[in-house]
């Protein structure tokens, strides 16, 4: 008998995972976390955030995030397009151009996202110290 608030998924062997269970590999919030966990996932949804409702060139998104390589945007924007949280639309120009945007999912994504970041700024300062005084800490 599956209990309220479990899934069972085909080919699962009977196995649930409570929501939130971080330590099912079948839990939503574990399996979003390891999608959106990545700095290059933050940095695509708040550049494409800054443009909102305006789409970004591929071009000019990987112009504003130094340090990604043209493959590793790809990658990010072709999961991203398959989660439903950015759109992505080619010109038949030559050579053709692709844009980007958010979603409205999208755009609800980033406001969580703004919050991480408010707290990171808050609280560096403290974990930095902390680290400082840990041997071995990074």
């Amino acid at each position: 008998m599956q209990q309220d608030g479990t899934s069972r998924k085909p080919g699962n062997s009977g196995v649930t995972a409570r929501r939130g269970d971080l330590f099912a590999p079948d839990c939503p919030t574990r399996q979003l976390l390891d999608r959106l966990g990545t700095k290059w996932v933050s940095m695509v949804v708040k550049v494409l955030a800054e443009d909102s409702p305006r789409t970004v060139r591929f071009a000019a998104l990987r112009k504003r995030m130094p340090g990604v390589s043209q493959k590793m945007l790809s990658q990010t924007l072709q999961a991203l397009v398959a989660d439903g949280l950015v759109t992505r639309h080619v010109e038949t120009t030559v050579p053709p151009q692709v844009h980007y945007g958010l979603t409205a999912l999208g755009l609800s994504l980033e406001s969580r996202l703004a919050a991480l970041r408010d707290w990171a700024e808050t609280h560096m300062p403290e974990i930095s110290a902390h680290r400082a005084a840990e041997p071995g800490a990074r």
